[in-house]
């Protein structure tokens, strides 16, 4: 397995008791496969996402990545991680206004250390990748809003992770657009063996998952149907 949870809880101040957001929460997601998770509001969706990400620490349990638990590492060597091992697609894409949709992806790689001259081929591959070649040097305004996030999707990809995190990609987007997009996400799951977690509103485009769980009140179970 790529990404594991196991037995993850996860609690947060609230008043003078804590509040519990994950409950025991075990989850595998091996490599190429992409995984969706489903949920109303504030049932722990955003929280399970936070701690696959290392973002927060949780109470108890563990959290392994590619076969390294999390729990013993550094706050310099979860940065590491994160910056090399996990990519993020925000629900916002959140690009920045100055820079073309290549400077977007490029900008990673320049982060990681890497040769500007690597930096952009990859760019122009991964762009290739999202059905955006010919928009890579638009910038942000000249984009749609599906094109946007694509570019976005793109820039998770930049450092080549063995984990995906997706919030919410649809949220902005139409029918059509949405669609395109989790369409999208699955196709490169499989062709760059990401473990890839979906967090989503939106039931109507899971039918491509490879497995779909629901939370609700911080606990997980397998969706009914699910194969």
């Amino acid at each position: 397995m790529s990404l594991c949870l196991t037995d993850v809880t996860l609690t947060y101040p609230d008043g003078d008791t804590r509040l519990t957001a994950l409950d025991r929460v075990c989850l595998d997601v091996p490599r190429g496969t992409l995984t969706a998770v489903v949920g109303p509001s504030g049932s722990g969706k955003s929280s399970l996402l936070a701690v696959a990400a290392t973002l927060v620490t949780p109470d108890t349990g563990t959290v392994t990545i590619d076969g390294v638990a999390t729990s013993g590492l550094s706050r310099g060597e979860l940065a590491r991680l994160r910056r090399r091992g996990i990519g993020i697609v925000f629900q916002q894409p959140n690009l920045l206004p100055s820079l073309t949709a290549a400077e977007q992806l490029q900008v990673m790689a320049q982060i990681d250390g890497r040769a500007p001259r690597s930096a952009r081929v990859l760019a122009g591959e991964l762009l290739d990748a999202v059905g955006l070649a010919d928009q890579a040097g638009r910038r942000p305004h000249q984009l749609s809003g599906g094109q946007r996030q694509r570019v976005n999707i793109a820039r998770a990809l930049m450092n080549d992770p063995t984990v995906l995190l997706v919030d919410e990609p649809t949220s902005a987007l139409d029918h059509e657009r949405g669609a395109a997009v989790l369409d999208l996400l699955t196709r490169l799951t499989h062709q760059r063996a990401t473990a890839t977690v979906l967090v989503t509103h939106d039931r109507a485009h899971l039918t491509a998952a490879d497995r779909v769980v629901e939370v609700h009140d911080g606990r997980l179970r397998r969706a009914a149907g699910n194969r």
